[in-house]
């Protein structure tokens, strides 16, 4: 028997219920600090600093996300320093989204975590899991770009607009397409 709660089996990675009663009030308290960082004003960028380390696992130094943002929990969201994300971010973070250092993010880009079962009787009775994304250092998602549970992008690689990304991705090269794939590899320019 597992004893574990749903909050519990949901961050390792197994099968749990999202209308367990602790998660849904978890998600019901990041709707709120969504609701509020949404509606602040491009004028008051302390108040929209403040939501976002209340609501994200982390927030880097210069970080800046354009309202506005979607998240299941936020606390699941670590984003580095001076990265960017355009209007539209939806991040569906139940597992990890980690994201790197100077990663540039277009509009509209969906990094999704959860999975669902397979078995249409699992998925009636609203069992689910997820697995973590992780995006590296000097990365550019294109606008569009889809990033699915369990993938990992290497630094310095660019995704095109509207690729659906279902596969690790290696560092240096640049992805485009449903489903993405490498088109070619970048090479390092001068410094």
């Amino acid at each position: 028997m597992d004893d574990r709660s749903m909050r519990e089996r949901m961050l390792a990675g197994d099968p749990y219920l999202a209308v367990d009663p602790e998660l849904a009030e978890l998600m019901l308290r990041a709707a709120d600090l969504m609701e509020a960082y949404n509606a602040t004003s491009a004028r008051d960028p302390g108040e929209r600093r403040r939501l976002l380390a209340e609501l994200l696992g982390a927030i880097g130094e210069g970080a800046e996300i354009r309202p506005p943002l979607r998240v299941d929990y936020g606390s699941n969201l670590h984003i580095g320093a001076r990265s960017f994300a355009n209007f539209g971010l939806v991040a569906l973070d139940v597992a990890p989204i980690t994201i790197g250092d100077d990663v540039q993010i277009g509009t509209n880009v969906q990094l999704l975590t959860p999975t669902h079962p397979i078995d249409p009787e699992l998925r009636r009775a609203k069992w689910e899991a997820a697995r973590p994304i992780t995006v590296g250092d000097n990365v550019w998602l294109g606008s569009g770009a889809i990033v699915l549970a369990g993938v990992t992008i290497g630094e310095n690689t660019v995704v095109g607009a509207g690729a659906v990304v279902t596969r690790d991705l290696p560092p240096n090269v640049v992805a485009v397409g449903n489903p993405a794939r490498v088109i070619r590899a970048i090479e390092p320019g001068p410094a």
